[in-house]
């Protein structure tokens, strides 16, 4: 998974992610980062067309809401029942989304730099 490095919102989601994801299937990776660079291009995205999420999943690649909810499926339940609001159609799905994102800034600040990940999870960060 792909996330604004620079985001504290962002970051809280990664954090929260972290606690959640008990099998540790997940693996993270800022957009800022050479890694995130790496995996844009390797999927044919530019950075400047993705600026929140990126949930590369058996090689497809989901953005927006549906990123958020496939995410879900690797969280301990009862996280994983929210994937039923993939039902919703996507356009209301990614307004809503597209919302959040375009304001995470303004409600939860930015940081300077990405922070390291705390040393007992950096295994689940590609570098």
């Amino acid at each position: 998974m792909l996330y604004d490095g620079v985001c504290y919102f962002c970051n809280g989601l990664v954090r929260f992610a972290l606690r959640q994801d008990k099998g540790r299937r997940l693996r993270f990776a800022s957009l800022q980062s050479a890694a995130g660079q790496a995996l844009l291009r390797e999927h044919g995205l530019t950075d400047g067309e993705i600026d929140s999420a990126v949930l590369i999943d058996n090689g497809r690649v989901y953005t927006r809401s549906t990123c958020a909810l496939r995410a879900l499926r690797y969280l301990r339940f009862p996280w994983p029942l929210l994937y039923g609001l993939i039902l919703v159609p996507p356009f209301m799905r990614d307004a809503i989304y597209d919302f959040v994102a375009r304001n995470r800034y303004n409600w939860f600040g930015r940081m300077e730099t990405c922070p390291l990940p705390p040393a007992e999870q950096r295994e689940q960060f590609l570098s």
